[in-house]
């Protein structure tokens, strides 16, 4: 059975050790912290048409 060693790094795609990396499955807290700001500024997406708006503030002031 092979275990696996390393993994690339989902950011750069540098080849970083599975076992004992606080940052896995990043290389570095640098690229964790990039991959987190993509995240918080909404820029990961998945393509398809928008949802659509619910008019939830005009039933509250009925």
């Amino acid at each position: 059975m092979c275990a696996i060693q390393t993994v690339k790094c989902p950011h750069c795609r540098k080849e970083t050790p599975l076992a004992g990396n606080p940052y896995r499955p990043f290389c570095s807290e640098r690229c964790k912290m990039i991959d987190l700001g993509t995240w918080a500024s909404e820029g990961y997406r998945i393509p398809g048409e928008k949802a659509p708006q619910h008019q939830d503030d005009d039933e509250d002031e009925g």
